[in-house]
């Protein structure tokens, strides 16, 4: 076991992500500078005899006000996930960082499916507790439940026979309208974050600050991200934020004005960043989060229909796996942490309003 701390370690380490099929975006070096300086990233590689990197866990570390400093991991370990030594590599190399640092916790997101009972009773041994509860999207910090879309050695033909009837139909009725889909620059952002203002407004979504999309920007695009708009008589109307890497790609943020959506044009918008993983040859075109409840009287069950109609496998992910280093420490910190995120979002909802007035 041993760490990134150099350029050449770094070179390693995202050579390694990037040909690893459980490869996520948030594991990413290129992710954890968008983080910074709130969270300082530190990776931990897991090791054959050889030297050969065969796991890697990338952690962010936060100083949290009267609490001291957490440790977060999102959508990791990257490695065979059930190999009991890889992960128990890892897991210590977790515990060097949590004396060096003095955290409370080690939390862990990982990208793997609630159904694993394998993976379950290791991380148990290895003394992570599991927290398998969440149902909605403030429950945990990613969303434990998505649509996920298997491409893998598809054609575009192939795929959009897998989508419903009238998800076709919506796609080509965007064309026939005259919607059109452009690739935007950083300068488009501004387009794109004054509709993602009118979006939060309406569906009540917490809605980052231009200058946190302008950092993606410049972290991650060209390569592992691209912003598209949709446009009709010349006027931007709708958007879409997707991310690649590795073997995926992901819709991570979307916005749609309160104008034209009659025009579907985020229908058009979710096959352009398709027809992209297609053409990537990626295995995965991921959709990102929908509400765990499905009824038709739940706020989000809009999301979790628009999503299910391309034809996407409903995935339930496994909760967040910890490890309290200080446990009564943790213990009042979830408490505190739990009220401050239904302030936030209350102010966020107050100030989406205030600016769309």
């Amino acid at each position: 076991m041993r760490f990134v701390v150099d350029e050449k370690s770094k070179k390693e380490y995202k050579e390694f992500l990037e040909n690893n099929e459980r490869c996520n975006f948030q594991q990413s070096l290129e992710w954890a500078e968008i983080k910074k300086p709130n969270w300082k990233p530190e990776v931990i590689l897991a090791e054959d005899e050889n030297k050969n990197i065969i796991g890697s866990l990338c952690v962010w570390i936060r100083k949290m006000p009267i609490f001291g400093n957490i440790m977060y991991s999102s959508r990791g370990p990257v490695c065979d996930i059930h190999n009991k030594e890889v992960l128990k590599q890892l897991t210590d190399g977790a515990r060097e960082l949590a004396k060096k640092y003095n955290a409370i916790v080690l939390r862990i997101e990982p990208d793997i499916e609630s159904s694993d009972q394998e993976f379950r009773k290791i991380v148990t041994e290895l003394g992570y507790k599991i927290k398998d509860d969440a149902k909605d999207f403030m429950d945990e910090i990613q969303p434990r439940y998505v649509f996920r879309l298997d491409i893998k050695g598809k054609t575009e033909e192939e795929v959009m026979a897998g989508f419903h009837q009238k998800w076709r139909y919506n796609i080509r009725l965007a064309g026939r309208k005259g919607v059109t889909v452009k690739e935007g620059t950083r300068e488009d952002l501004k387009a794109f974050h004054k509709i993602m203002v009118e979006t939060g407004a309406r569906d009540g979504f917490i809605i980052r600050p231009l200058e946190y999309f302008e950092k993606m920007y410049d972290n991650m695009a060209p390569d592992h991200m691209k912003l598209l708009l949709a446009y009709y008589d010349g006027k931007p109307i709708s958007g879409v934020i997707p991310i690649f890497y590795g073997n995926k790609t992901w819709y991570l943020y979307g916005a749609s004005s309160n104008e034209h959506r009659n025009l579907m044009p985020n229908y058009l918008l979710q096959w352009e960043m398709i027809k992209m993983a297609i053409a990537r040859h990626d295995d995965i075109y991921d959709f990102r989060g929908v509400s765990g409840i499905v009824d038709e009287s739940h706020p989000q069950y809009g999301l979790y229909r628009f999503k299910k109609g391309f034809g996407g496998k409903f995935t339930e992910f496994l909760g967040e796996i910890y490890i309290p280093y200080k446990p009564m420490k943790y213990k009042l910190y979830k408490f505190s942490e739990k009220t401050f995120r239904k302030l936030r979002q209350l102010k966020m909802k107050l100030s989406n309003k205030n600016k769309t007035n």
